[in-house]
């Protein structure tokens, strides 16, 4: 099949991907790669989609979207190479199971609103892990199918959400913060005291410490209605636009960064910050007078 170029046609796609991996003149690289080594590109091509999406580029965003749906269309073709499923049972599959997920549009079903309708398809995926087991022959978990790769965080953040709905949860937010007070003290014996701490290396035991201690706080922020992810996303770049103020200006001043102390890097810190509060001009020249007399 030959589809012509300016046409946005998903054939074109997959023929150009077959013709990738055709033995006969295709790609040596793409010839090469196999389920598992392609995995970290989809990964990161999913990261640069939220990358585009958190800094509002629609032109990058769309290219992303295409990036990622290449990845797809590379899997579907390795696995139509060795007769398995192809590029159209994947979108017969979740075609249907968006229909089957939807019997408030597709069927008969009413909801009243969007909480409604999570909570209808929440238990509709649980029906279908349980008949999934079932099947396979195996006792069902309501934590099936939370899938290892995930990011810490966020796999942290679904386990959680997966217990809570058969009731294994803090009622009261303010016992989640009495926990986090507990896990604070917890590292800081093992931290303090590593001949108490059990069988290994001490700094095991540290890092246990310290896994449960973000555990809790992820669910801390689950109770406080914040995805942890996007709330380190967010930590991150607000971390990265102030130091790079701080390097800016110490740069101004003609400093090494190495050769500044860490109470001028905490002056300059501060001074980041309130720009931020107070981005005006004015605010902008009493600070500047700031630098000049701390310098």
């Amino acid at each position: 099949m030959n589809v012509p170029p300016e046409v946005g046609d998903i054939r074109r796609l997959l023929d150009i991907m077959a013709k990738l991996r055709n033995p006969d003149g295709g790609c040596p690289w793409d010839l090469e790669q196999s389920f598992e080594t392609i995995v970290p590109y989809t990964i990161e091509e999913a990261y640069e989609v939220a990358d585009a999406i958190h800094n509002g580029d629609m032109d990058r965003l769309r290219d992303e979207l295409g990036d990622l749906l290449f990845q797809v269309v590379f899997y579907a073709q390795m696995s139509r190479e060795t007769g398995g499923f192809d590029f159209d049972t994947v979108v017969a599959g979740v075609s249907d199971k968006m229909v089957r997920r939807h019997p408030h549009v597709f069927g008969d079903m009413d909801v009243a609103d969007a909480k409604a309708q999570t909570n209808a398809w929440e238990a509709h995926k649980a029906t279908e892990r349980e008949s999934r087991a079932s099947e396979e022959g195996r006792v069902h978990s309501v934590l099936d199918d939370v899938a290892q790769a995930l990011p810490a965080l966020l796999r942290a953040h679904k386990l959680q959400k997966r217990a809570a709905r058969v009731g294994f949860d803090w009622t009261d937010v303010a016992d989640v913060h009495e926990k986090i007070a507990e896990e604070i003290d917890e590292l800081r014996e093992a931290i303090s005291n590593p001949e108490k701490n059990q069988p290994g290396k001490p700094q095991d035991a540290v890092a246990e410490e310290f896994g449960d201690l973000l555990f809790v706080l992820v669910n801390y922020g689950r109770h406080l209605g914040i995805e942890p992810e996007t709330a380190l996303r967010n930590a991150n770049t607000k971390f990265e636009r102030r130091f790079r103020q701080v390097e800016a200006e110490m740069e101004a001043q003609g400093l090494d960064l190495n050769d500044v102390s860490l109470a001028e890097y905490n002056a300059a810190w501060e001074r980041a910050k309130a720009r931020e509060r107070d981005p005006s001009p004015a605010a902008n020249s009493r600070n500047s007078s700031t630098l000049k007399e701390s310098a």
